[in-house]
C-alpha cells in the first residue's frame, strides 16, 4: 500500500493535525500540599470546580488525587512557552492559597507514602485503577512533557526515532526525585523506576514509517488493550491530534527556568535532527542500549557514564553534552532558544536531585525540603524575562 493509501485509510485518531513546526508546548505535573506538614493533599476533586475558568482551561486531574497538571498552548518559542507556565504556576499557587493548600514540583514527593494515596474519580483514572489495581495506588510521580510540533506525520514518525537515543540524556539532566518514602534511595529519578511498574512506559522501538506506528498502535485498540492512545506512556510518543511529537521522559523541575532550559534542548534537538548539519551521531538506539542507559541515567543522573558501543566505552553524561551543545548552537539561535539553552550547562553540573540532596542534608526533616521546593515554586530569580529576550 502506497504512503497516501494507507493514510487515506487510517483510523480518525491517526489524522495528524499539523501546526507550525517546531512549535513547544510545555505540561508539568505538579504536586497538591498541605502546608501544615508538607505532606501530599488528597485535594484534587476539591481543587478543579473551584479554578477560574481561565485557569481551568489549562488544567487536568491526574492519576492520583494529589496531582494536577498545568499545560501551556503551543508557542513558536520557548520563552513564549515559558512565561505562560511562569503564570499557570502563579495562577494555580494563588487559587490554591486561597483553598489552604500549597504547591511544589519534583518527581516525587520526599515522604509519601502509598497507603495514602488515592486514585482520582474521574472515568479515565477509574478506568486506570480498574486495569492497573493496586499499581495504581502506588505513589504518585510527577513528570515534565515537552511536546514539538511537526508539520507532518512522516517526519514525526523521524523525529520520533531518533529522539529515542537522546532520552537517556533527558533523563540524566532532568533527574528530580531522589527521595521516596522518607528516605534517599541513590538515585537521582525514583520516579523513573516507580512509574515502570506501569505497562507501555519505557523507551519504546524504532518503527519504519508512520502507517506501520499506527497499525502497531491500532491492533492494540481494535483488540481493546486500551481505549485511546494517550494510554500509551512511552517516553516518547507521536501525538496525531496534536501535532506534535512527544517528550515524556523527563521529572517535574522545582523552577520554571528549568523547565524552559529541558523545553529549549528538546525543540533544539529536534530541529538538529530534522534539519540534518554536521553533528555528532547520538549514542547507538538498539533496545538494550537504551534500556541500559536509561537505567543509568535514572540512577547517577549527571555523574552518569552512558555506553557508547561504537566508541566501545562509556561517555561521561557531561561529556557528551557538551559536544552536542555545540552541534545546537545555530539551531538555537534560529529557534530563538539560546539565552534558555545555555542554562543546560549549570543545570548539568547541579540538577534538581543534587539540589534535594544539599537541601535535604542540612534540613530539619524532609517536611523541610518540601517547605523549600514549595517556596521554589515561584522562583524567578534567573528571569524568564531575560529568556524573552
Amino acid at each position: 500500500m502506497s504512503p497516501l493509501a494507507s493514510r487515506l485509510s487510517a483510523p480518525a485518531w491517526a489524522h495528524w493535525n499539523a501546526l507550525g513546526a517546531y512549535t513547544v508546548g510545555i505540561e508539568e505535573e505538579v504536586m497538591l500540599l498541605d502546608p501544615a506538614g508538607w505532606s501530599l493533599a488528597q485535594r484534587i476533586d476539591d481543587v478543579l470546580p473551584r479554578l477560574s475558568s481561565e485557569l481551568a482551561s489549562h488544567v487536568t486531574a491526574e492519576t492520583h488525587k494529589a496531582a494536577i497538571e498545568l499545560a501551556t498552548a503551543p508557542h513558536r518559542t520557548v520563552a513564549a512557552a515559558a512565561e505562560q507556565a511562569a503564570q499557570l504556576r502563579c495562577a494555580l499557587a494563588a487559587e490554591l492559597t486561597a483553598a489552604g493548600l500549597a504547591v511544589a514540583s519534583a518527581g516525587t514527593h520526599p515522604f509519601a507514602v502509598w497507603t495514602e494515596t488515592e486514585v482520582s474519580s474521574g472515568a479515565r483514572y477509574q478506568l486506570v485503577y480498574g486495569a492497573m489495581r493496586e499499581l495504581a495506588r502506588r505513589e504518585p510521580t510527577f513528570a515534565l512533557h515537552v511536546h514539538i510540533g511537526v508539520g507532518d506525520p512522516d517526519s514525526a514518525t523521524q523525529l520520533y526515532n531518533r529522539l529515542r537515543a537522546h532520552l537517556p540524556l533527558l533523563l540524566a539532566l532532568s533527574s528530580n526525585s531522589p527521595f521516596w518514602q522518607g528516605r534517599d534511595t541513590g538515585l537521582a529519578s525514583t520516579r523513573t523506576p516507580l512509574f515502570q511498574a506501569f505497562p507501555r512506559v519505557g523507551i519504546p522501538r524504532a518503527f519504519a514509517s508512520y502507517s506501520e506506528y499506527v497499525e502497531t498502535v491500532d491492533v492494540m485498540l481494535r483488540c481493546g488493550a486500551f481505549p485511546e492512545p494517550t494510554f500509551l506512556w512511552w517516553d516518547v510518543r507521536l501525538q496525531p491530534s496534536l501535532g506534535t511529537v512527544e517528550v515524556r521522559i523527563m521529572d517535574a523541575q522545582t523552577t520554571v527556568a528549568d523547565t524552559a532550559a529541558l523545553a529549549a534542548l528538546v525543540q533544539s534537538i529536534a530541529h538538529l535532527e530534522l534539519e540534518g548539519g554536521d553533528h555528532p551521531d547520538a549514542l547507538a538506539d538498539s533496545p538494550e542500549v537504551l534500556a541500559e542507559n536509561r537505567f543509568l541515567a535514572a540512577r547517577d543522573g549527571c555523574d552518569a557514564l552512558l555506553l557508547d558501543p561504537a566508541a566501545e566505552r562509556c561517555v561521561p553524561v557531561r561529556e557528551r553534552l557538551y559536544g552536542l551543545l555545540e552541534a545546537l548552537r545555530p539551531h538555537a539561535a534560529e529557534l530563538q532558544c539560546d539565552r534558555a539553552l545555555a542554562r543546560i550547562a549549570a543545570l548539568a553540573e547541579h540538577n534538581g536531585a543534587a539540589e534535594q540532596r544539599r537541601s535535604g542534608a542540612d534540613a530539619s526533616g524532609l517536611s523541610v525540603l518540601v517547605e523549600r521546593l514549595s517556596g521554589r515554586f515561584l522562583d524567578r530569580t534567573s528571569s524568564i524575562g531575560a529568556l524573552l529576550g
